[in-house]
């Protein structure tokens, strides 16, 4: 495997497990929080450097409906990355705290509500797209490259509990209506187990890998006729 492709590997699951870190807010107080929330904006730029001719080619090609997808939930990530980093800056009490920005606090933390939710199910999403290729280099990895019904079915019905139970704590937690803003103080149980916390919000992470994962197979199946009618 070449560096490159490493690299870009190591930056994926660092700013998950940042990700899911910075979920849990009452576990790991502001200053944490906020250090954090400055790092993973550091790879986040990280990751567009590394991926420069992605960026070059979006005005060339054709745009299939899977090219389009990739390109709307990534532009919806970077939307939510720089809402997440204005509202982070302007309510910044220990890493941007030297700017002593005041006002603007109210709008600030509804945009940090939405960038924080909408957030974390756009980039659930965005590696849900991508999860053939990592399941792809998994099954290299531990030497599965034949193809099995059995084990398909094993790992779709896997899926398809995890994204079950990630539903029903999406909605039992109120993830919704932080989303659309119609709660705009969150909810923070700070005496929760961290390890049912994070079991809800892996679950809840499995339920948008799930949906885009699937939605790229449907994709890419209504595009292959065509393919093969062009090639005749």
């Amino acid at each position: 495997m070449r560096p490159k492709v490493i690299l870009k590997i190591v930056l994926d699951v660092l700013m998950t497990l940042a990700l899911l870190f910075l979920m849990g807010y009452q576990f790991w107080g502001e200053a944490p929080h906020e250090w954090v929330g400055a790092g993973m904006f550091v790879l986040f730029l990280i990751h567009h450097l590394l991926n420069g001719s992605w960026h070059k080619n979006l005005l060339h090609g054709k745009y299939t409906p899977m090219r389009a997808l990739m390109l709307g939930i990534d532009t919806l990530v970077l939307i939510t990355m720089l809402l997440q980093m204005y509202s982070g800056i302007v309510m910044s009490r220990h890493v941007f705290s030297f700017l002593r920005i005041e006002g603007g606090m109210m709008l600030a933390r509804r945009l940090h509500i939405l960038g924080a939710y909408w957030g974390f199910a756009l980039m659930s999403l965005h590696l849900g797209l991508h999860w053939s290729m990592l399941m792809g280099m998994a099954k290299k990895r531990f030497g599965l490259v034949k193809p099995s019904k059995g084990r398909a079915i094993v790992l779709f019905l896997a899926g398809l509990v995890i994204a079950a139970y990630g539903l029903a704590v999406f909605l039992l937690r109120e993830l919704p209506s932080y989303m659309l803003l119609q709660n705009e103080f969150v909810f923070l149980d700070y005496d929760e187990p961290k390890l049912l916390f994070y079991l809800d919000y892996l679950a809840m992470m499995g339920l948008f890998v799930f949906i885009a994962h699937y939605l790229t197979k449907a994709l890419k199946k209504l595009s292959a006729p065509k393919a093969r009618r062009k090639a005749k």
